[in-house]
């Protein structure tokens, strides 16, 4: 294959290359970019030790035969792996916030990166106050990352059934310095916690329905099913954290959820619940909100 792209000199001509390649192919987008372009230019820049930023720079720069075998096998690999460009680039960005991320992780996106950005206003008044919060399923360990920056005095705990996942959020501690403020936790949902109480509860955990499963792109098939799935109408861990958060919320505590496009179906499972929907600046009611009062009739220990 390397014969038929000699002619492909200049950073221009494999950007071109690659968009064109990338479209014949099909590829589906959502790790991190949403079209052929970004993530053509996202895939070559960072193999040639570029910055991101500087794109138009660079177009006409003649590459070196290294150079050149270095692009082509980091996008033969995306079309014929169906590779999300965070695998292969080993690295996902939330916000200003860069980690580490490999196959034992699902790429890092959430909604709760914008509110923990503005340190969880307005619903939490006094950022300084928090002194426990918790990530359920916690993955990369990025959102506890966010947590620990957002809430300066909180006791972090990064919890997920999952030791390689892991792994991968103490590399991300460690990398952040942040191995004194968050501490992981290999538990299911919150089994492995005692009788620990916080004063704000986040999770980003599965919820993708059957259904979903079943008609996923080649590309989320990549990330480790377990932190995809979540039953028929991807409830499942969901239903868990919200039977047993009332034990371990203090009597001001938040819980915060997030639910993808599973609005519809959260409101029909718990329609007792009062649920604050939380819009940010990119969606509207992906993520749900509940005060520990309003969990206390679930209670059932």
């Amino acid at each position: 294959m390397f014969a038929q792209t000699d002619e492909l000199l200049t950073l221009r001509d494999w950007l071109r290359w690659a968009v064109s390649r990338f479209a014949e192919a099909g590829l589906f987008f959502g790790h991190g970019t949403d079209n052929a372009f970004d993530e053509a230019a996202w895939l070559i820049l960072h193999t040639l030790h570029l910055p991101h930023d500087r794109l138009e720079v660079f177009l006409d720069a003649r590459l070196t035969p290294d150079e050149r075998l270095a692009v082509l096998n980091v996008l033969q690999q995306r079309i014929a792996r169906r590779l999300p460009a965070a695998y292969l680039t080993h690295e996902a960005w939330l916000g200003d916030f860069r980690f580490y991320v490999d196959e034992r992780v699902i790429v890092p996106r959430s909604y709760f990166a914008e509110l923990l950005r503005e340190s969880f206003a307005p619903w939490v008044a006094d950022p300084e106050a928090i002194a426990d919060a918790l990530d359920l399923c916690t993955g990369s360990g990025c959102l506890a990352i966010l947590m620990a920056h957002a809430f300066p005095n909180a006791r972090v705990d990064a919890v997920d059934i999952s030791a390689d996942a892991l792994a991968v959020a103490q590399r991300n501690i460690a990398d952040y310095g942040l191995d004194e403020q968050v501490r992981v936790v290999r538990s299911d949902v919150f089994g492995k916690l005692g009788k620990h109480r916080y004063d704000l509860i986040i999770s980003n955990p599965p919820y993708v329905t059957a259904a979903a499963m079943a008609s996923l792109p080649e590309e989320y098939r990549r990330e480790p099913s377990l932190a995809l799935a979540a039953g028929e109408d991807g409830l499942d861990i969901v239903r868990t954290i919200l039977a047993e958060a009332p034990r371990h919320l203090k009597p001001e505590g938040l819980l915060a959820i997030e639910v993808g496009h599973n609005r519809e179906i959260v409101e029909a499972a718990f329609p007792e619940l009062p649920l604050t929907w939380i819009d940010t600046a990119h969606a509207e009611g992906k993520i749900f909100l509940l005060h520990a009062r309003d969990l206390e009739h679930l209670n059932r220990g």
